[in-house]
C-alpha cells in the first residue's frame, strides 16, 4: 500500500518546477493534491491525473490573505482537511547590489517568500489539527548560510523561513504536527533559468561534494521521507540539501 494513502496534500508553486515535481511525487504515493500557483496548474494535474492520481489545481496570488483563505477553503470541499502543506512557492531574486534596491523589490521579495507562509500555515492549521496529525514543509535555501552577494531580499526573507519554521515547530508539537525546512542549492527550474545562467550553474556545482547541477528530482525523496511515519520525531529543522555546499552542525 503507498504509504500516503489517505492523505491530501497541498503544494504551493506547483505548476512547474520543483512544485511540480513535489506535488506528483506526492500523487504517486498515494496522497490526493491541491497544487496551487499564482500560474495554471493543469499541467501538473494532468500528469497526477494521466498516472491513476487525485489533483486539483487552483490559481491564486498566495501573498494574499483572501487568495489563500480561499485555497484552503477549495481544497477541503475537494478532498477533506488537509494532513500535508508543503510551502514551496517562492519569488527568486534579480540579483542586484544592496544600494540599488527598492523597498517595493524588497516588500514584494518578503510578502512571497516569508509572509505568504505565515498566512498558509495559518490557513491550514485547522484542518491539519483536525486531522490529529500533520506535516509541514517550508522550502528555504542554502543562501541562509552561504550569503552570496547581491541577493539580500532573498537571503533575508529565506532566512526568516527558518525562523518561522523553528517558531511553528514549538506550538505545533502537542498536535502531533512536525514544521520542518529543507534548504536547497540553486535549482535548474524554469523560474530560475532567467535569474542563474548554465555557466553559474556549473561553477556552484563544482563547489559541492557532490558536483551535479540540482534538479527538481533531488528533493522529492527528502519531502516524501519528512512525510512519513518515520520522521514524526523530527520537527523545527533545517535539513540543507544541497549536494554537500553547506557543511556545518
Amino acid at each position: 500500500m503507498k504509504f500516503l494513502q489517505g492523505k491530501v496534500a497541498v503544494v504551493t508553486g506547483a505548476a512547474r518546477g520543483i512544485g511540480a515535481e513535489l506535488a506528483r511525487a506526492l500523487a504517486a504515493e498515494g496522497a490526493a493534491v491541491v497544487a496551487t500557483d499564482i500560474l495554471d496548474c493543469t499541467d501538473t494535474v494532468a500528469n497526477i491525473e494521466s498516472q491513476g492520481g487525485r489533483a486539483l489545481g487552483v490559481v491564486g496570488d498566495i501573498s494574499s490573505p483572501e487568495a489563500v483563505a480561499e485555497i484552503a477553503e477549495r481544497s477541503n470541499q475537494a478532498f477533506g482537511p488537509a494532513h500535508i502543506l508543503v510551502n514551496n512557492a517562492g519569488l527568486h531574486p534579480n540579483p542586484m547590489p544592496f544600494e540599488d534596491l527598492t523597498f517595493e523589490y524588497w516588500k514584494r521579495t518578503v510578502a512571497v517568500n516569508l509572509d505568504a507562509m505565515f498566512l498558509t500555515i495559518q490557513a491550514f492549521l485547522p484542518q491539519l489539527k483536525a486531522n490529529g496529525w500533520g506535516r509541514i514543509i517550508n522550502i528555504s535555501s542554502s543562501s541562509v548560510n552561504v550569503a552570496p552577494p547581491n541577493g539580500a531580499p532573498y537571503v533575508a526573507s529565506k532566512a526568516g523561513v527558518v525562523g518561522l519554521t523553528r517558531a511553528a515547530a514549538t506550538e505545533f508539537g502537542k498536535y502531533d504536527i512536525t514544521v520542518n525546512s529543507v534548504a536547497p542549492n540553486p535549482v535548474r527550474t524554469p523560474g530560475a533559468d532567467g535569474a542563474i545562467s548554465e555557466d553559474m550553474f556549473q561553477f556552484i556545482a563544482q563547489m559541492q561534494p557532490i558536483p551535479k547541477v540540482m534538479e527538481p528530482k533531488h528533493l522529492a525523496g527528502t519531502i516524501l521521507f519528512l512525510c512519513t511515519d518515520g520522521a514524526e520525531f523530527i520537527t523545527g529543522q533545517n535539513l540543507h540539501v544541497d549536494g554537500g555546499m553547506v557543511r556545518a552542525g
